[in-house]
């Protein structure tokens, strides 16, 4: 059996009926957040401290070369190991234990230590699409894998443990349970309709015109209008496409320039760096074709109503229903009028 002290796993919560990732093991990972000023103004174009940096050592041990573009490797101090034993424990249906096998990489956007997505260069930005969908093929294609979840916290308040402008892909076994639960829903939607739940949905929106808040060929971005976190956003593709890997040429330069101008509107709200968590829900990787599935990006930025007012997800939220005080409507308005 696998050991629950030292190897990542998931445990089950049976009055949720949802799963926890546990990754024991992370404890041991470095730190270097706490910094609630604006990143991009306060930080060098190099730091010597920093173990992103081209050249600079990290804290494993290995050293990064002098990159100039984008940059990957496998995460130091990952949440999740591929080397895990597949293996479940119960005990009465109340003790319930899978080990989650996975692999965890770091994409460095750029070697500019403070740059951040909104002030990167359209041709750049390209370069870190393009190398989203190569890691989604490549991890994707294991036999391990299951689903590979690329995210972005950026700023401190959000987790980032670094300033310098990256992202994280953790690939797992099993499917997480946010998109556990968007998959039966587009399962759903498809079964009683006969229709994609999120062309639907982009079709309305595009109609309406109030929760719009950026749009060009290939994407929009609206404030949902089920958002819970205060100016979330969702980046939909206008074409029905089930993950990155079937991004045209024009496709990739189109989600570029939407996550540019996307992040320029909220460092221009806040008027700093605006923290945020951000990160792409896709088809998973189990080899079925899935068709239920519509490429979309949620941004969860934390702020309330300008860069010292925070909102977090707290109390009733947590233990009842998230509550928000500003309406999609008005948040997706604020972020037009910048």
């Amino acid at each position: 059996m696998f050991d629950w002290k030292q190897d990542p796993h998931r445990r089950f919560n049976p009055l949720t009926r949802e799963w926890v990732l546990v990754s024991p093991h992370r404890t041991q990972r470095p730190w270097q957040g706490q910094v609630e000023s604006d990143a991009a103004v306060n930080q060098p174009e190099y730091d010597p401290e920093c173990y992103l940096c081209p050249g600079n050592a990290r804290a494993g041990g290995a050293r990064n070369p002098h990159y100039t573009s984008t940059f990957v490797f496998d995460n130091d101090f990952a949440a999740l190991k591929p080397g895990t034993p597949l293996d479940r424990f119960e005990s009465d249906g109340l003790l319930i234990a899978e080990s989650e096998p996975g692999l965890c990489r770091v994409v460095c956007f750029s070697p500019q230590h403070n740059l951040t997505i909104a002030n990167m260069q359209p041709a750049d930005l390209r370069k870190v699409v393009d190398t989203w969908v190569d890691q989604y093929g490549e991890l994707g294609r294991r036999p391990s894998i299951g689903y590979v979840q690329i995210f972005e916290n950026r700023g401190a308040m959000m987790g980032a443990s670094n300033p310098h402008p990256h992202c994280q892909i953790w690939s797992s076994h099993a499917l997480p349970n946010e998109v556990a639960k968007e998959q039966a829903s587009q399962l759903a939607w498809g079964d009683a309709r006969g229709t994609c739940l999120l062309c639907d949905y982009a079709k309305l929106e595009q109609a309406a015109r109030e929760r719009v808040v950026e749009e060009n060929e290939s994407f929009l971005t609206v404030v949902p209008f089920w958002a819970v976190w205060p100016f979330e956003t969702m980046v939909i593709s206008k074409r029905h496409l089930s993950g990155i890997d079937e991004l045209s040429e024009a496709d990739r330069d189109g989600l570029a320039d939407i996550l540019k101008r996307t992040t320029a509107r909220y460092d221009r709200l806040f008027q700093v760096s605006f923290p945020y968590s951000q990160g792409f829900h896709q088809r998973p990787t189990d080899g079925l074709d899935h068709p239920e599935w519509h490429l979309h990006l949620h941004f969860y930025p934390p702020l309330l109503r300008s860069a010292t007012v925070r909102k977090f997800l707290v109390g009733y939220e947590m233990l009842a229903t998230p509550q928000r005080d500003i309406t999609p409507e008005a948040a997706a308005e604020r972020l037009r009028e910048l």
